[in-house]
């Protein structure tokens, strides 16, 4: 290993940023030499450019610029744009987060070059092949140098597929590292009045391809979540991916239905730190929800963290089903997490994180105990 090694992170959507924000910190704090690669893959302003702002994050060293476009399309830009950006910079680790296509063709441009990986938020699993991120989970992780698992449930999915147990840290979350950090900054009632919505909401965020990517499926989606909006009204910040086919459906500005921009970090969680409720498909909101205590239905079959129901607020639904558990939801009120909260998501995921990529640096392997981890 070099002197002076460097380390880059490779950055695509929303949920990258937040995770990546508390571990850009934590190496800093240790004095290791990073920089991050921004791939653009949300392309929109407030998808991205913001949450550098509200995370406190460097700027990139690289903005990729790869914008939107199908699975094939964005895949391939990212796989020319970001050998370029990595051959130039010839970092000793490249570090990526989460499931979207911006870390698949990292780990795939690292594999082929020979340059050491490590993945944040390893061993997820929806054990659903149809799910685009579920096909970059799996590679992902069968790529990786250093795998940081967010739950045991995780471990557990990793050691199943053969993945070395010597490459694998439970470490907790770093996206809860990030709310733990904003918390004193996430105030509603702002937000509330510059939205001029009633102080009793809801809140829907929807992208997932198999809830929006037919007119037939978005049609559903919109139908149950109108329904939902004759209970309370719903504030949709529209995320830039299947915009117009929700638009199609009927999702538009009415009486209780409010549409707007995405919002940026601290904004989007002031929102649902005062929702009653937040219907939603992402898998970063399921744990947000389940820390700030809101209700949380989630359309899908499945989850690939179902720590944030056997922990937390998260109940699945289908949109059939979701008007139903919508009011069921209101009428219980304000929830609270079921029993104690996922182990280790307790601020210092980034931290541990850190030292263990400090130590690989080094030639060094941390044992659980040195890297903070609690013995079970």
């Amino acid at each position: 290993m070099r002197e002076n090694p460097l380390v880059l992170h490779v950055l695509g959507a929303r949920p990258n940023f937040v995770k990546a924000a508390p571990v850009v910190r934590a190496l800093g704090e240790l004095g290791v030499r990073q920089g991050i690669i921004h791939t653009g893959q949300h392309y929109d302003a407030l998808m991205s450019d913001v949450f550098f702002a509200d995370l406190g994050l460097p700027e990139p060293v690289a903005n990729l610029g790869v914008g939107s476009g199908s699975h094939a399309k964005q895949t391939a830009a990212l796989l020319v744009g970001l050998e370029e950006v990595v051959l130039e910079h010839d970092p000793d680790l490249v570090v990526v987060y989460g499931d979207v296509n911006s870390t698949l063709a990292a780990i795939l441009v690292c594999a082929k070059l020979g340059i050491p990986t490590a993945h944040v938020e390893a061993g997820l699993r929806s054990f659903d092949r149809g799910m685009p991120e579920e096909v970059n989970r799996i590679v992902t992780d069968s790529l990786s140098d250093l795998l940081f698992a967010t739950s045991p449930d995780a471990l557990s999915h990793l050691a199943a597929e053969g993945v070395p147990a010597g490459k694998v840290h439970l470490v907790g979350n770093p996206m809860i590292d990030s709310l733990f950090s904003a918390l004193p900054a996430l105030d509603p009632a702002p937000v509330v009045a510059r939205l001029d919505i009633p102080a009793r909401y809801a809140v829907a965020t929807l992208h997932r391809p198999a809830n929006v990517d037919t007119p037939e499926a978005a049609k559903e989606l919109v139908s149950a979540v109108l329904d939902v909006a004759r209970q309370i009204p719903i504030v949709v910040p529209i995320h830039p991916r299947g915009r117009t086919r929700l638009a199609e459906a009927g999702l538009v500005d009415g009486p209780s239905v409010k549409v707007i921009e995405p919002l940026g970090y601290v904004d989007f969680l002031s929102l649902v730190r005062g929702a009653a409720l937040v219907v939603t498909d992402s898998g970063g909101v399921q744990e947000e929800t389940t820390m700030l205590g809101v209700p949380c239905l989630t359309v899908r079959p499945n989850t690939e963290r179902p720590i944030t129901i056997t922990h937390g607020t998260n109940r699945l639904v289908t949109p059939a089903l979701l008007p139903a558990a919508a009011g069921k939801a209101l009428s219980d009120g304000a929830a609270t997490p079921s029993g104690e909260l996922p182990p280790l998501w307790d601020g210092a995921a980034g931290p541990r994180i850190a030292r263990v990529i400090s130590a690989w640096l080094k030639g060094d392997n941390l044992s659980p105990a040195a890297q903070g981890v609690r013995s079970e």
